[in-house]
């Protein structure tokens, strides 16, 4: 059966209100959260973002073994603090939470400033940041605190507390599976595990939850995975516990660093050609914004858990300024200053606009191919006639007509004529409905490979 072209997300979800606000007001309303790759922080984060959308919340006990991985035992911190001689506490958690390593193990103690020195770490260069450390697989404590603190501390006594455990548990991530016509999956994934850092997480969540919104009201033909998941340990925790269901991933986008005023940077997927890869690169280029393409290497955010060689997934990653490449990056610097409002809703629109392109990519085949077809005597100029521009419309359906021959699909066909998708897609359109082009059925829209996908 031939599915309907489905509607730009553009016609119908960015009218009604401001994005770009709404995300900047959920990157606030997580920034207190002391986050990690387990624990009540994660869990919290992952219930306001199910105030949201309809979100699975998933418990792997800790001790599981995931791939070559093992799930680890639970953190949480209640408090933590140093004081001085006078009593006065110099670094203080409940002021910042990036103040004390993430997964560091409960301490209480007097101590001098000597042994207390190498369990402090800062940042010379920023010396009015805190940067942010985590000690996830290997027991140890630690405090972080600006530069300038640390050179004023006195010699004398400290007192130090780190009220926290770790102790067996469970790993949390959320889920969000929305059922196309079509059993091919699109995957959208962001991290959820950092503390109080606002582009290098939570402009991520803030677009993968909008984005999901968007999905939930729209028409779909694919189907749609959404996870919020801890760095590392959480994506090849989902893919240990999921072999079967990756299967059906043929698309996705890892999100990460999406709110600064950086230009919008695609690395491609481990394929480098996959549909996704093509699908950025005009969606990128259609935008008339300055755009970065990189080709993918293993090092970087959870795209490289879902393109290991054992998987090779095609996907992808958006960011703007990438891990390590901003200042900012895993420091205090990287507060609700630092993320815009518009950039998260220019970043919201690309993936929009790329998840309508995966949409709408189809095959023809022209049933009409010997010479070129009489437009007019079909209506065909008087549809032009009603278009802003007729001119290109009518380019647009030459190309489409010249290159459907059921192999070339409609994104192909706009990379090579340089035409916009959207232009090529109605074109595409208008030529079906007055009877020069037939939709060609990929075997996975086929009902033995949906049958087979309802065993799991």
């Amino acid at each position: 059966m031939t599915a309907a072209m489905t509607l730009p997300l553009s016609n119908t979800a960015f009218d009604s209100s401001d994005w770009g606000r709404q995300m900047q007001s959920f990157v606030a309303e997580l920034f207190p959260i002391c986050r990690s790759i387990t624990g009540d922080g994660l869990r919290e984060t992952l219930r306001r973002i199910a105030q949201r959308v309809p979100l699975q919340i998933h418990e792997v006990p800790s001790g599981t073994p995931v791939l070559d991985w093992t799930v680890p035992k639970e953190w949480n911190i209640r408090e933590a603090w140093v004081k001085d001689s006078s009593g006065r506490r110099v670094i203080d958690f409940a002021l910042c939470n990036l103040h004390v390593v993430n997964y560091s193990v409960p301490v209480r103690r007097s101590m001098s400033l000597a042994e207390l020195r190498p369990h402090l770490y800062t940042l010379p260069d920023r010396p009015d940041w805190v940067p942010y450390r985590t000690s996830y697989y290997k027991e140890s404590w630690g405090f972080c605190l600006e530069h300038r603190v640390l050179e004023a501390l006195p010699e004398g006594d400290y007192e130090v507390c780190i009220d926290s455990t770790l102790r067996d548990g469970h790993l949390s991530y959320g889920e969000l599976l929305l059922p196309g016509t079509c059993p091919d999956e699109v995957l959208i994934s962001c991290h959820v595990c950092h503390p109080s850092l606002c582009n290098d997480n939570l402009s991520g969540i803030a677009v993968a939850a909008a984005l999901a919104q968007q999905m939930l009201a729209v028409p779909r033909r694919l189907t749609y995975r959404f996870l919020f998941v801890p760095g590392t340990i959480g994506a090849i925790t989902w893919l240990a516990l999921h072999e079967n269901e990756a299967r059906y991933i043929r698309h996705g986008l890892v999100l990460a660093g999406v709110g600064d005023a950086a230009p919008l940077a695609y690395k491609k997927s481990r394929q480098g050609s996959a549909e996704i890869d093509r699908v950025m690169e005009v969606v990128l280029r259609e935008s008339a914004k300055p755009f970065v393409i990189k080709e993918f290497s293993p090092y970087g955010y959870d795209e490289r858990q879902y393109c290991s060689p054992g998987f090779n997934l095609a996907v992808g990653r958006l960011s703007r300024s990438a891990h390590g490449e901003f200042p900012e990056y895993h420091t205090s610097g990287d507060n609700l200053n630092f993320v815009q409002a518009a950039s998260l809703d220019a970043s919201l629109r690309v993936c929009s606009e790329a998840l309508s392109v995966l949409e709408n990519n189809r095959r023809y085949s022209n049933l009409s191919p010997k010479g070129e077809p009489q437009l007019g005597k079909r209506g065909l100029y008087r549809a032009i006639g009603g278009s802003d521009e007729p001119a290109k419309i009518e380019l647009a359906m030459l190309w489409t007509l010249n290159l459907s021959d059921g192999r070339h699909s409609l994104l192909e066909i706009a990379t090579r004529s340089g035409i916009a998708f959207s232009a090529i897609a109605e074109a595409a359109r208008l030529l079906s409905k007055h009877g020069l082009l037939r939709e060609e059925t990929d075997a996975s829209d086929s009902p033995a490979i949906n049958a087979s996908r309802e065993e799991f």
